[in-house]
């Protein structure tokens, strides 16, 4: 039984602290700042009430992002165990009470609420996942604003010289030191076909054959030679556009960088060999996988899995109305994406390997009420789930004869 409870609400750089007894009482109530001293005072505090019961105090909060980080990482490194909610669940068990929005009242519902919810410990990970995690979350970021610059590049170009996005693929290296070289077609037609292949090769970092710049070159020629451009080569668009290439560049070699790193630090681990075993599964998506999965150790079955992900089904029914199936997504949406994308690319490439998820796929595409391409691929992510959830835990790389024995 427990004896005491203390209860945060946590704050940008302070959190408001209750202790409630066996009784169900309050004992105390305050503030304490997220620095150095005050932790040291808690601590304080919790060896004090541990002394006087035998036994260390229930610790919760709601976790608030980045403002309650400070706080976790002050009790796991003087070894707390404690229940960090998520915001849903934390209004989840308090709505029953009397709603009441102050930080005080707050804290209050969390230690009264304890009392009569069984609350699991939080999961502490391994310094690994949460460093897989942070590099997994700047891999988004630069990939958003990527794709950002690519927009307004697109706009410009629009402007300045059309063509170009017609004639090479937007996502390449050799279209984006295209557009830092030519910007406008007039500044391709003040070069000779000699010096715009010997640019195009020059400033091409990977490997580009000399006859395949001379194609290039005679074809980004022949475009500039057909545009009519809205804007002159002067137009400070022109510097604009080369900048947002440039930046675009110099954001991709970073995010293979940090796939480097990440696999540089997860070759040796049971899960990433796992997961590049399955066909359709590189480094990028495995790492990945790995960095916004965590450690799938801390899910008792791999239905917990999928309501992490957010692909578990949601059930609705009043009265005559029953809503049809629908996944509740409001796990990670990060992985339910990746996760989207790895299912399509193992149906890309159906014909190159034997993958039983892709013939899960197809069966639903086939059967006599066939599921539309999103559903079936909701259906093979839940599949996959299950499965790499078998494998990780039993330390099994992924074979297709034995697929459908854990499956």
């Amino acid at each position: 039984m427990m004896k005491h409870v203390v209860a945060f609400d946590v704050s940008m750089g302070k959190s408001t602290m209750v202790i409630y007894n066996r009784y169900r009482q309050c004992e105390f109530e305050g503030e304490i700042l997220h620095n150095r001293p005050s932790f040291e005072q808690l601590h304080e505090t919790l060896q004090q009430l541990t002394k006087q019961d035998g036994q260390v105090p229930e610790i919760v909060f709601e976790a608030t992002g980045v403002y309650s980080k400070g706080l976790e990482k002050f009790l796991q490194d003087t070894h707390y165990t404690y229940c960090c909610l998520n915001p849903i669940q934390a209004k989840d068990e308090t709505k029953s009470m009397r709603r009441q929005k102050t930080d005080k009242a707050d804290a209050h519902k969390l230690a009264q609420t304890h009392f009569r919810n069984e609350r699991v410990p939080t999961y502490v990970e391994d310094d690994y996942y949460r460093q897989m995690r942070a590099w997994s979350r700047y891999y988004d970021e630069l990939d958003t604003e990527i794709n950002h610059l690519h927009n307004r590049m697109h706009a410009i170009l629009q402007l300045s010289f059309p063509e170009l996005e017609t004639l090479f693929s937007s996502r390449s290296a050799l279209f984006l030191n295209i557009v830092q070289l030519y910007p406008h077609p007039d500044e391709v037609l003040a070069h000779s076909k000699t010096v715009i292949r010997n640019r195009l090769k020059q400033n091409t970092r990977k490997n580009l054959s000399l006859k395949r710049a001379e194609e290039k070159g005679h074809a980004l020629l022949e475009a500039a030679k057909d545009s009519y451009p809205a804007i002159s080569n002067q137009d400070v668009r022109c510097d604009q556009v080369r900048d947002y290439a440039r930046r675009i560049a110099e954001l991709k070699e970073k995010k293979e960088q940090l796939i480097k790193q990440m696999v540089a630090l997860s070759e040796g681990k049971v899960e990433y060999q796992v997961l590049i075993s399955f066909p359709g599964i590189g480094e990028v998506t495995a790492v990945r996988i790995i960095g916004e999965l965590g450690d799938i150790r801390r899910f008792k079955t791999h239905k917990q899995l999928n309501a992490y992900v957010g692909i578990d089904v949601r059930v609705y029914q009043s009265g005559k109305y029953e809503m049809k199936d629908i996944i509740n997504r409001r796990g990670n949406r990060h992985l339910r994406k990746i996760l989207f994308f790895m299912v399509k690319t193992m149906i890309t490439l159906r014909q190159k390997t034997k993958n039983h998820f892709v013939e899960y796929y197809d069966k639903l595409k086939t059967q006599p009420q066939r599921k539309p391409h999103k559903v079936a691929c909701i259906a093979c992510m839940n599949k996959f789930l299950k499965v790499a959830f078998h494998l990780i835990t039993h330390e099994i790389t992924y074979d297709y004869e034995a697929a459908t024995n854990y499956s």
